[in-house]
């Protein structure tokens, strides 16, 4: 038996704008009063979704509860750029491959995510928030070209499709001649996060119970799990843990888990004058060479940019953090797209990432009855998905064969001790970020 209180709970600041563009949701159900389920689940984010959905589909009969602090789609979950992506993404390198092996299998079981994903998408009517439409890499120097043909070299090897193109095919889908080369792999999705993880709220509301703004203060576990709120509780025999680096925050992998922020600025709608100015297509969403630089996103008549990281063990930013690298935002969309002028952000944000110094995941039984799916490396819209449904599967004792390609994955590793991390863990992304020179 563990009893856990929770030292800190998610308190994401400023509207993330695929969260601001949508209606406004109805007023939330606040976990009030004692509760008992089979099944309860922390964190309704990609994982805890995910595996709501995956346990609805194994256990029809049985009660399923999730709760979250938060609303669905305000967190990480809606703080992300949008992007399930099938193919190697380690943001830690100079490009996005890994070894051959591993990435063959993490091809493989990433498709398996967005597979289910779709089938959700069609189930629930979503399609409009999950787009199978690849996406872009663009590259702004010729180093930045160089990065990507060794990426072609990788990708050729795995047997993965490609499209290489130059900066006037860039211009025409993209608008800008920012890019002087580039590539284009066909099987990422562009997901609208906040909508679609909204609308999958929505759609599983018939067979699972969804408690919002409902942070969860102390956890027990035992042969009846607890889960206290400031308002109530719920037990249940079987618990699973899907709030990322907040795994920490219930005593899981202390000093294992790299809490990092990036930020994101959207810009108010396009007039259909700067549209026309822009040129270009109006749906199309571009990562850079080099993984510290700025991805950008269209959608219709809205531009998104993300850029910037910044290590923030307290699992927090401010408003003053997002101002200030707003700043960084605006000139990098001014270099990109000068055609448009000082086009105004409506929306700024930060988004909380979990990383691991080996790139591995947060996942298995860590006590008896109690899983985790976590520290999804950046990839949480995919990697998520893949690790909360996986975790239903191994609570259930399914025989899905990616659970035991999961479990073979190393646990996270400890963290540098203090002060080595507060001191190299800042310095080393100043570097990254530094060498993607004009990619950021």
């Amino acid at each position: 038996m563990s009893d856990y209180e929770a030292v800190r709970t998610p308190a994401d600041t400023s509207i993330p704008g695929w969260y601001g563009i949508l209606p406004p949701p109805k007023a939330p159900e606040v976990l009030r009063g004692r509760h008992t389920a089979d099944w309860l689940i922390v964190g309704a984010g990609f994982a805890g979704l995910a595996a709501a959905r995956r346990l609805s589909q194994l256990v029809p009969n049985e009660r399923i509860v999730v709760v979250d602090a938060q609303r669905v789609g305000w967190g990480a979950a809606g703080r992300n750029s949008g992007f399930m992506i099938d193919l190697p993404h380690e943001l830690g390198g100079e490009h996005y491959g890994g070894r051959q092996d591993h990435d063959r299998k993490r091809i493989r079981m990433n498709r398996a995510a967005i597979e289910f994903s779709a089938s959700a998408a069609d189930e629930y009517g979503l399609q409009k928030y999950f787009v199978r439409a690849g996406k872009y890499h663009g590259a702004a120097t010729d180093h930045g070209v160089a990065v990507l043909r060794e990426f072609e070299k990788h990708l050729t090897g795995l047997g993965e499709p490609f499209e290489r193109l130059d900066g006037p095919q860039l211009k025409e889908i993209t608008g800008t001649e920012f890019f002087v080369g580039g590539m284009f792999t066909p099987g990422t999705v562009m997901a609208q996060p906040a909508g679609f993880i909204r609308g999958l709220a929505e759609g599983l509301s018939r067979r699972v119970q969804l408690f919002e703004n409902s942070p969860v203060t102390t956890l027990r576990t035992g042969k009846l799990h607890t889960a206290k709120t400031a308002d109530g509780e719920i037990k249940a025999p079987r618990l699973i843990l899907t709030v990322n680096g907040h795994l920490e925050s219930f005593g899981y992998f202390k000093k294992r888990l790299l809490h990092v922020f990036t930020y994101a600025s959207m810009t108010r709608p396009l007039s259909k004058s700067e549209q026309a100015a822009l040129g270009g297509e109006p749906h199309w969403g571009l990562i850079p060479a080099d993984p510290m630089g700025s991805t950008i996103r269209r959608i219709r008549d809205r531009i998104v940019v993300r850029n910037t990281f910044t290590y923030n063990p307290d699992m927090s930013t401010s408003e003053k953090q997002i101002r200030r690298i707003g700043v960084v935002h605006d000139r990098s969309f001014q270099a990109r797209f000068p055609m448009l002028g000082e086009i105004p952000m409506e929306f700024r944000w930060g988004g909380h990432l979990c990383l691991s110094l080996n790139s591995a995941p947060a996942f298995g039984e860590i006590e008896d009855r109690v899983f985790v799916a976590g520290c999804c490396n950046g990839l949480g819209t995919v990697q998520g998905t893949l690790y909360g449904m996986l975790a239903a599967d191994l609570a259930v004792g399914s025989n899905e064969p990616m659970v035991a390609d999961a479990l073979k994955e190393p646990a996270p590793v400890r963290l540098y001790p203090e002060p080595l991390m507060s001191i190299g863990a800042p310095l080393k992304l100043w570097a990254m970020q530094k060498r993607a020179g004009r990619e950021l």
